[in-house]
């Protein structure tokens, strides 16, 4: 007996979002045969934040870690390259070569990190959130996490991220780290990609209501 969900009706087109979740993995019960045993909801009860019964299931595996870890750094090398090459002709990303025409070489430098890396700082978060916003909302899956069999999905139902959540995922994920406190976000969203449970949801994740999966 085939796993697959059945076609649909003649003439009703397929679904538009080819990573719907699928039913779930190993074969049915038999007909008048004991039901299955029921879903323990762990920790979070009633299936965790999301209500309902496990909402992984029918869905691919999650995603390890490690792999996560090298799609951000492969889709981090991807933008900033660019970004820093297009920067090189007004000085890098942050010129640190001026004075202040006083010999006050401190004040310089405090002059061009609150004015020339600010404005680079934003035009990084701006390419960033795009990058993160279109690749996700397009088919969950940026060119790292592409390359390495990824994708993110809405945990409730296992769909391709709308606009609004592709967007809330990205702002979580780059807005803090670009700004404020870089070493300490990544360190924070790496730990729980280890740590949380049941999903392995980082702060991203948790804002957007997504997990990250392998592709089937």
């Amino acid at each position: 007996m085939s796993n697959e969900p059945p076609p649909p009706p003649p003439g009703q087109p397929p679904g538009d979002d080819p990573f719907s979740k699928r039913p779930p993995y190993g074969p049915p019960p038999p007909p008048g045969g004991p039901p299955p045993p029921p879903y323990d909801p762990g920790p979070f009860g009633g299936g965790g934040p999301y209500g309902g019964a496990d909402p992984l299931a029918g869905m691919p595996p999650l995603a390890e870690p490690g792999k996560r870890i090298l799609a951000r750094l492969i889709d981090f090398l991807i933008i900033s390259i660019p970004l820093y090459l297009i920067s090189l002709p007004w000085g890098g990303a942050l010129d640190y070569n001026g004075d202040n025409g006083n010999g006050n070489f401190g004040n310089a430098v405090g002059s061009a990190y609150s004015g020339h890396q600010l404005v680079w700082s934003l035009i990084a978060l701006v390419a960033y959130v795009a990058y993160d916003t279109y690749f996700t909302h397009k088919d969950g899956r940026t060119p790292g996490k592409r390359l390495l069999k990824m994708r993110v999905a809405m945990l409730n139902d296992g769909s391709v991220p709308d606009t609004s959540s592709a967007l809330m995922r990205a702002v979580v994920l780059w807005l803090p780290a670009l700004l404020c406190c870089p070493c300490l976000w990544w360190l924070i969203n790496i730990i729980l990609m280890f740590t949380d449970k049941p999903y392995r949801q980082g702060l991203q994740d948790k804002a957007g209501k997504t997990v990250v999966v392998v592709v089937r």
